[in-house]
């Protein structure tokens, strides 16, 4: 699978991934700044972005990915950071390829299988007659009559593409995206466990990582430690990214990474 990346920096690797809808572009502020210490690399997971598209799409073949960037690019070691949707593939190739993973960080996800909670999204984005957009604006419009929250059409909209022609196209795989939901919500699992360092850091207003979910999260990553963003939700390094930086930085210090 070929994967779209933007590489930075230079120094020990770290590598990036992006959550649902997203892709690298999300990463590229923080990218740089962890890039003053460190080869940072940012990826499109498989139908997302600029990366190739798949009929399939499981966190297995997205760990495996990984994997082949890995190899490809001469990494043998990364510490790995996701974030929702990435942070299932990060912990899906750490669990796979513990010798290859250095570092496990988890933005904002447990290990357990979620309840479906982008059906409007999925809703809207397949409702929009791309052949009748002439501009972005127009697009918002368009999906503002579906999605109140300005900043998730802005966010949802960095996939729409402009066309030579002038027409518009989404870089995501939608229809696939959507076929293979359930599995994106699919829970992580292992009968062997992941032994590294590793970190998982909520959201302090978010409710994806309970308390409740600790007892799964240390059966398969028994080093994990938890920490919590003030005053941000699921999408903790936008919202706080000062924050969230600082506990980045401080978890791979501590572990001299």
């Amino acid at each position: 699978m070929l994967l779209h990346f933007k590489e930075l920096g230079q120094g020990p690797a770290l590598i990036i991934l992006h959550g649902l809808f997203g892709s690298l572009d999300n990463w590229l502020t923080l990218g740089r700044r962890f890039a003053e210490h460190r080869s940072v690399y940012l990826i499109d997971q498989r139908n997302h972005g600029r990366s190739a598209h798949s009929d399939q799409m499981n966190y297995a073949l997205m760990a495996e990915d990984l994997k082949e960037f890995m190899s490809g690019h001469g990494i043998r070691q990364a510490a790995v950071l996701g974030h929702s949707m990435g942070g299932k593939t990060a912990m899906r190739f750490a669990l796979d390829h513990p010798d290859m993973c250095q570092a496990l960080m988890v933005a904002d996800m447990a290990p357990k299988r979620y309840d479906a909670g982008h059906d409007a999204i999925f809703e809207a984005l397949c409702s929009l007659d791309l052949s009748e957009v002439e501009s972005r604006q127009q697009a918002e419009e368009m999906l503002g009559q579906m999605i109140s929250d300005p900043d998730v059409r802005l966010f949802l909209l960095k996939n729409l593409s402009r066309e030579k022609d002038g027409g518009f196209r989404w870089k995501m795989n939608l229809p696939v995206i959507r076929e293979h939901y359930s599995e994106i919500l699919d829970s992580v699992q292992s009968d062997f466990p992941y032994d590294g360092p590793t970190v998982f850091i909520r959201g302090g207003r978010s409710g994806y990582v309970q308390d409740s979910d600790w007892t799964d999260i240390e059966a398969l990553f028994p080093r994990a430690k938890l920490e919590s963003v003030k005053g941000a939700g699921h999408w903790l390094h936008a919202e706080q990214p000062d924050a969230f930086y600082d506990t980045v930085n401080r978890f791979l210090e501590e572990e001299d990474l």
